[in-house]
């Protein structure tokens, strides 16, 4: 296919054809991979109207869509995130790399760009492109079959409950705010986040559960805080341990232990076969613990950046 019949515009929204274009194009890819080109939170990015920080690449050729990235320039430090697919059937013949030289150039040259699954093709672009290797994310997974897990122990004054959407929205943000303040993908969530991802088929409060500290005030009164939470997932036959957070100071009691057995428990009572996660490579006290529960690494996205 010649670079004539190749077109790409990058733009600020999709209308809702484009949004279905572009899913259409994930499915097919997703399928043929076995892994997403585009994580959660940017297929959450595709529908809804304008999305600060978010623009969308569209590479077509003759009315078809045939590849996709998504800049994300959310980050007020890092440089913008790139997640990026060519339709199987169209690759080889330039689309790719047409597609990154385009992000590269709305990009100033500054971006960091998602090879999910370390696909061999995704790992010869960014080198070609000139991209090095600074980040590696685990994904890690365990039977859930026969879990013989002890029971948590919790903090003394540290009780668990699960969470009330509408009502705990607001105290779930601040604790993954504090929880989460190094890790910018997940500390900067918003309420539009939140009600995003409570609207997914997948939502269920019921697995969601939260650690309120009490305490009593000044006046005798009792008082809780929200000190940490464990919110799991299930979807397409697979548990997740979607979130564990803790506040820092709350932590180093054995409170996300506690909170990690927990969802584990709670997943494997649904009778699911396998429990996942992600964790980044160089986390090595987090790799230890999930690796001492019985964890494995199942597969490796990989982040390039450029040198600038």
């Amino acid at each position: 296919m010649t670079d004539a019949a190749r077109d790409i515009q990058i733009l600020d929204t999709l209308r809702a054809d484009q949004a279905q274009e572009v899913l259409d194009l994930l499915a097919t890819t997703a399928a043929e991979d076995g892994v997403q080109a585009v994580s959660e939170q940017g297929r959450l990015h595709l529908t809804g109207g304008p999305r600060d920080g978010i623009r969308h690449a569209l590479l077509t050729a003759h009315d078809s869509l045939l590849g996709y990235a998504q800049l994300d320039a959310g980050d007020p430090v890092e440089a913008t995130a790139v997640e990026l697919l060519v339709h199987p059937s169209h690759r080889t013949r330039g689309h790719g790399r047409a597609l990154a030289e385009a992000v590269l150039a709305a990009t100033d040259h500054r971006l960091r760009a998602w090879a999910h699954g370390g696909k061999p093709a995704a790992r010869h672009l960014a080198r070609t492109l000139g991209l090095r290797l600074f980040r590696e994310l685990r994904q890690l997974r365990m039977p859930l079959t026969d879990l013989a897990l002890p029971g948590p122990v919790l903090p003394d004054g540290v009780a668990i409950r699960t969470f009330r959407p509408g009502e705990d929205d607001a105290a779930w943000l601040a604790a993954n705010a504090e929880a989460f303040a190094h890790h910018p993908e997940q500390g900067s969530l918003t309420q539009r986040d939140l009600d995003d991802r409570k609207a997914e088929p997948w939502f269920d409060p019921a697995g969601f559960f939260l650690a309120e500290r009490r305490s009593e005030g000044p006046g005798g009164e009792e008082t809780t805080e929200l000190v940490g939470f464990h919110w799991t997932k299930i979807q397409d036959g697979v548990g997740e341990v979607y979130v564990v957070g803790v506040r820092p100071d709350a932590q180093g009691g054995g409170l996300g232990k506690a909170l990690t057995t927990i969802g584990l428990r709670y997943l494997a009572g649904r009778e699911l076969p396998t429990a996942m996660l992600y964790v980044d490579a160089d986390n090595k006290p987090a790799v230890t613990v999930y690796e001492r529960l019985g964890f494995t690494t199942y597969a490796t996205d990989l982040m390039y950046r450029t040198e600038s």
